[in-house]
């Protein structure tokens, strides 16, 4: 009976519950939760390549519909990071290369617009607004054109531009990141590119901290946390595999630690901390399937390798429950800040979901 204990009891484990389902009339990109409220925004393409900006709040069990309006380009990405929680202006990236930031009370014309990139902007992140994290309210983005840039909303020029050299083949930039913004000073970006490079940039000494391939596509990027020293943070590939990084100790030739694990037999789309406990995350799976894991430390975080410098020890995940929702990718996903458990994904069907994930206190 003793082996019986390793085996998860699923009645313990938590519960993937469907709260709403919506069915759109766009493609849908991106859904984030408006901050310290219950409405949450929807990003995405009509048929004719338009942008759709659509708000949702959630009321008696339903998704009312509070405003839609629509773009001249379709919009792939947007995030509220850079934006104090009394504005809540919303930052988003476009098929043309434009970022816009939009007052979503007066959605008609954007407050800050600039053309960011030659091409579409396929990820974009915000740090320094919501209270979280230290420094300067700044926007990431990355596009097909290759490059990282690093944007102060008040500036239309960019504060730190990454952009391959003169020559260089152009891999695209699929997702990016800021972490490790812990004081005044320090700050990192992870990018992620379609031929599996994961490049981490030190922005206060405007260096290349850490690069490596992963083999396969980066579709997606994740620190734990901004807003603390790097800890570790989720990289999710093609090929149906995610990998979590280590990045406390980096060993000047072996590198950053890291685990490797198989999920949802399809690519793995992104992968999303839950914000109340950052050892807990998801995976959306390009079969539909939504997967909450556990990650465990190791007993030491570090050991010693051959040529007596630090190296750092990979801990281990658990998985501790799935569910296929859909039967196309789920693209977009975004925890509730306020609300432990609560969350809204977008799929390629067409729809627009509202989740509940029971029991994650007891982890």
């Amino acid at each position: 009976m003793a082996a019986a204990t390793n085996v998860m009891d699923t009645t313990e484990a938590p519960q993937i519950i469907e709260h709403i389902h919506k069915s759109l009339t766009h493609t849908p990109y991106e859904t984030k939760w408006v901050p310290c409220s219950a409405r949450l925004v929807c990003m995405g393409i009509y048929p004719k390549a338009k942008g759709a900006l659509q708000v949702f709040e959630m009321s008696q069990g339903e998704l009312t519909l509070v405003s839609e309006t629509q773009k001249p380009h379709g919009i792939k990405c947007g995030t509220f990071g850079a934006s104090s929680i009394e504005e809540r202006h919303l930052a988003c990236g476009d098929y043309a290369g434009n970022l816009s930031i939009y007052d979503l009370s007066n959605q008609d014309a954007p407050l800050f617009s600039v053309q960011a990139h030659s091409q579409i902007i396929n990820a974009i992140d915000g740090i320094g607004g919501q209270d979280v994290g230290y420094g300067a309210p700044e926007l990431v983005t990355g596009g097909r054109d290759g490059c990282v840039r690093v944007w102060d909303p008040r500036v239309a020029e960019p504060v730190v531009s990454l952009e391959p050299d003169d020559g260089q083949s152009v891999r695209d930039c699929w997702t990016v990141a800021f972490g490790n913004s812990y004081n005044d000073e320090e700050r990192c970006v992870a990018a992620g590119y379609d031929n599996g490079d994961i490049k981490l940039f030190d922005l206060r000494t405007n260096t290349l901290r850490y690069e490596t391939n992963v083999a396969n596509g980066v579709t997606g990027v994740e620190f734990d946390r901004r807003d603390i020293e790097m800890n570790k943070f989720a990289v999710t590939t093609l090929e149906s595999k995610f990998r979590v990084y280590d990045a406390r100790t980096q060993h000047p030739t072996e590198g950053l630690a890291y685990l490797s694990e198989k999920a949802h037999k399809s690519t793995v789309w992104l992968a999303r901390h839950l914000p109340q406990n950052r050892d807990l995350f998801m995976t959306g799976g390009g079969n539909g399937g939504f997967n909450v894991y556990k990650y465990s430390y190791p007993s030491a975080r570090t050991t010693t390798a051959k040529d007596n410098h630090p190296m750092g020890v990979a801990g281990s995940v658990e998985l501790l429950n799935s569910r296929v929702m859909s039967t196309q990718p789920i693209v977009s996903f975004d925890w509730s800040p306020d609300k432990q458990g609560l969350c809204t994904l977008a799929c390629l069907d067409q729809t627009l979901r509202v989740y509940i994930v029971t029991k994650l206190h007891k982890y």
